[in-house]
């Protein structure tokens, strides 16, 4: 199963990162490239433990839905969301927010993703992940993590 983890310093505090990780409006927003949209559950603002959310969005030309819930919650430390339907046979997000005071002002966030999928169909779909689909979800997962930090540290400079 491909798994990857990204790392990423935040000059704002976790509790800010972390309710801006799970706004479905942030999360439209860092996704426009790909037409991303909500067509089901919640449909704007945070979710919470248990909240489910579907997205339609075009990926490699193909329209595409996933239904996602938020399956841990551990504000402002943790949490994690899963597909229930959808395109994979298996889709786990671990989203993990430690305080940071590497610029010696006690309020960053060291935010970490670590991402597990397996595509479906076999040796086919195991070929997918390790020759295209690994690669491009890496670059997904970083594109929505640079927006959020550009979005929470616009907000903790004003």
């Amino acid at each position: 199963m491909p798994t990857f983890e990204l790392v990423i310093r935040i000059a704002a505090p976790p509790e800010r990162v972390f309710d801006a990780s799970l706004d479905v409006d942030v999360h439209t927003a860092s996704m426009a490239d790909s037409g991303e949209r909500v067509v089901g559950g919640v449909s704007a603002g945070g979710m919470r433990l248990g909240d489910t959310v579907t997205w339609r969005a075009r990926h490699f030309g193909v329209w595409w839905r996933m239904t996602s819930a938020i399956t841990a919650y551990d504000r402002p430390g943790f949490f994690v969301d899963e597909q229930q339907r959808g395109p994979f046979r298996r889709w786990r997000h671990e989203h993990h927010f430690a305080a940071d005071d590497a610029a010696g002002n006690g309020s960053g966030t060291v935010m970490r993703d670590v991402v597990a999928f397996t595509s479906p169909l076999g040796v086919l779909g195991r070929a997918v992940d390790a020759l295209v689909l690994r690669r491009y979800m890496v670059k997904l997962i970083a594109e929505r993590n640079a927006h959020i930090k550009a979005l929470v540290e616009a907000e903790a400079r004003h």
